[in-house]
């Protein structure tokens, strides 16, 4: 599946009920995620900084490092992709610039957040927001950035934590005004919340973010999160905590010299597999030239 071959989000959405997205950290992680058979993945912030620079993620990298992370994750799928891009990285000339840089690298979605920079994980205490028209403002500018409305704009709002569900309410409904496609509201704390956030919004792309092993929304299944609305389940840390955890037992394993389980090994032969191994074997076989005899 080429660029220009792959599905808009609108027509994932369309077809996908609800369209899951398990997040991606690194470029083996994303060509898993195809493997598995999902039609779409995302990579936030807190996976990619934390696995590529082993950083927490409060705003310590920006677009340079993170699109950098981003474009080897994407060399390894053919899967249409959501990228987390934060605070859009300043103001609205910042915006404007990293929406054209992602959409020329082949993004399918991105979604913008209206925390104060330096910003911090939506599940983290000390969040702050900006005043919603500024948010408005970049909002506009990001609509106005891309070059094709297949390009899809979720706007993010960490108001909850702050001002309230209310509020994040109030400002979702003025982030569609301004021209977003879909919404993120991060963070709401209970089931009733989530009910009335999708409620709220009957319609519209709405993003569920299941942040499993201590996040501050209950995770329930997709099909309960589509009744109530949600037409996006992002899992976002799933994968890195689930690695994290067996890289740390596998270390404590080798250290007490203790042989690994090969039932919870990728062998060397699957692992050649996963990586493409036969297919650049092919492309030797039939381009290199002929070994010359001493």
């Amino acid at each position: 599946m080429s660029a220009e071959n792959r599905p808009t989000w609108r027509s994932l959405l369309e077809r996908e009920k609800p369209l899951l997205l398990p997040g991606a950290y690194d470029a083996l992680s994303a060509r898993l995620i195809e493997r598995a058979g999902f039609a779409a993945y995302v990579v936030g912030g807190y996976a990619l900084v934390g696995s590529r620079y082993g950083i927490p993620d409060i705003g310590l990298a920006a677009f340079g490092e993170i699109s950098a992370g981003i474009r080897d994750i994407m060399g390894a799928t053919r899967l249409p992709v959501l990228v987390d891009c934060d605070t859009g990285y300043g103001d609205v000339k910042n915006v404007t610039y990293t929406i054209q840089g992602y959409e020329r690298m082949g993004v399918s979605a991105i979604f913008m957040e209206d925390q104060v920079a330096p910003k911090r994980c939506g599940h983290m205490a000390g969040k702050d927001v900006i005043p919603a028209g500024e948010m408005v403002s970049k909002i506009r500018a990001a609509a106005a950035a891309r070059s094709s409305r297949d390009f899809y704009i979720i706007a993010r709002t960490d108001a909850r934590a702050v001002h309230g569900l209310d509020d994040a309410l109030r400002r979702g409904e003025m982030y569609l005004e301004a021209g977003a496609d879909g919404l993120f509201i991060e963070a709401p704390q209970t089931v009733e919340e989530l009910a009335k956030v999708g409620r709220t919004f009957q319609g519209v792309g709405q993003f569920a973010n299941m942040v499993e092993g201590g996040g501050q929304t209950p995770v329930l299944p997709p099909d309960e999160l589509q009744r109530l609305g949600f037409n996006m389940v992002a899992y976002p840390t799933t994968l890195i905590f689930r690695v994290a955890r067996t890289v740390e037992k596998a270390l404590a394993d080798m250290k007490a010299g203790k042989p690994a389980d090969t039932g919870q090994l990728v062998d060397f032969a699957g692992f050649k597999d996963i990586t493409g191994f036969a297919d650049w074997t092919r492309v030797e076989e039939s381009y290199a030239p002929p070994r010359e005899r001493p």
